[in-house]
């Protein structure tokens, strides 16, 4: 029978996690141009995820209405198939369907 987990495999990550974050840190703390360069990236990367957020919450309504049908079916404004038709059968009576927006 396989003896659960070890003990020493999670020592060896809680390990690897510390030295990684302590070597996070002492670069971090460090007055470098790579340090600077980073930090700014990350500073702009966050600052564009905030604004892009903030804009969803204002302006999601508006662009889902632009790109969603309108209307009652089953998309909106298309209506439901007929259940003696299937969706790409049409009768050879029919006249040929135009695209209108």
């Amino acid at each position: 029978m396989e003896e659960p987990w070890d003990f020493e495999f999670f020592s060896r990550i809680a390990d690897s996690c510390l030295s990684f974050l302590s070597e996070f840190v002492d670069d971090w703390l460090a007055n470098d141009m790579r340090v600077s360069i980073f930090k700014i990236l990350l500073s702009w990367l966050i600052f564009s995820l905030v604004a892009i957020h903030f804009a969803w919450k204002v302006y999601g309504n508006t662009v889902n209405d632009m790109y969603y049908r309108q209307g009652t079916g089953q998309n909106g404004g298309t209506p439901d198939t007929a259940p003696h038709l299937s969706g790409w059968e049409s009768k050879a009576g029919d006249p040929p369907k135009a695209h209108r927006d």
